[in-house]
């Protein structure tokens, strides 16, 4: 890259961080008042009080002694620690640059990361994020501030936006389950992982699990309304950002389009089954939607459900 080159990309870079900024620290704030501005209120380690259990609690923490002698099913919370480490892993493969609304999935994933960043960001927190983008793995390391959000921002979005995007070649360790793996082994303590992909990478349900048993895991699925229906508009050329393939189609087709919008909708039902195994939560985010309600409305939620974070494997 040549210096004109690397500082076009710094210069777009900064301005998508500002509006980024102006969207996530006065919309979402605005949404989300107080507490309720946190995603989750740190781990917990030390036993707390026992309550009756409620509908999406992990059944690991029912206590059974307090069950037995109130006759009704009750769980344990934990006392919350003070800090919190959050590790991010953010999808940034050639699929993630499709868009045809608002934005394109890779911004929608940037804005999800800085989401992050603001929902936990308090004193002591610390975040790190693991970008995969098909042929190799890139770690930043944890740290705290705002400047440390900023710097993480800037590199993930160089990263969504090659000036050269013709090499898709897999180089080995790049996939999305080789992510979910880094995130789950012991050099990331255990936490709150926020997995940030359009899940079209194959054979990621286990590596979730791992996952999921190590942090307090959320899945955000990244979607496209044009990946779920296709608008009749004649004879069209689709292009495979992965591959490069390219296959003509005709929209005009009524039974082409049915049978495209079945494949979709049978693919987020399959996506939201193998995150519900693995114990992780789902938000879905679509360039067509307004993010930031879907998200304040997914926080608001899992604050009023009276879930808690589940005791980690430190």
């Amino acid at each position: 890259m040549s210096p004109t080159e690397a500082h076009l990309v710094d210069d777009r870079s900064r301005a998508v961080l500002r509006r980024l900024e102006l969207d996530v620290t006065r919309r979402l704030d605005g949404l989300l008042q107080g507490d309720y501005r946190g995603l989750v209120s740190g781990l917990g380690s030390e036993p707390g009080e026992a309550r009756a259990y409620a509908p999406g609690d992990d059944v690991r923490r029912i206590d059974w002694s307090v069950t037995a002698r109130m006759h009704e099913t009750h769980v344990r919370d934990t006392i919350a620690d003070r800090e919190l480490e959050t590790s991010v892993l953010v999808d940034v493969s050639p699929s993630l640059t499709f868009g045809t609304a608002r934005h394109t999935k890779a911004e929608l994933a940037l804005a999800a990361v800085a989401a992050i960043g603001f929902l936990t960001d308090r004193v002591g927190n610390r975040l790190g994020a693991v970008a995969v983008d098909g042929r190799r793995i890139h770690e930043f390391r944890t740290g705290t501030g705002r400047q440390n959000l900023l710097a993480l921002l800037h590199r993930i979005h160089t990263l969504s936006n090659p000036l050269d995007d013709s090499d898709h070649v897999n180089e080995g360790g790049g996939s999305l389950a080789d992510g979910m793996h880094r995130i789950a082994g012991p050099q990331h303590r255990g936490g709150l992982a926020v997995v940030i992909s359009d899940l079209l990478d194959p054979d990621w349900e286990q590596p979730l699990r791992r996952v999921a048993q190590r942090h307090d895991t959320l899945v955000m699925e990244i979607i496209d309304p044009r990946e779920l229906e296709l608008p009749n508009v004649g004879v069209i050329e689709l292009r495979d950002q992965e591959t490069g393939a390219v296959r003509e189609i005709d929209t005009r087709n009524r039974k082409l389009r049915d049978r495209f919008a079945e494949s979709g909708r049978q693919r987020l039902a399959d996506h939201a089954e193998a995150i519900r195994r693995s114990g992780a939560d789902h938000l879905v985010l679509r360039t067509d939607r307004d993010w930031v309600v879907d998200l304040a409305t997914f926080v608001d939620r899992r604050r009023r459900s009276g879930r808690v974070n589940r005791q980690v494997r430190r």
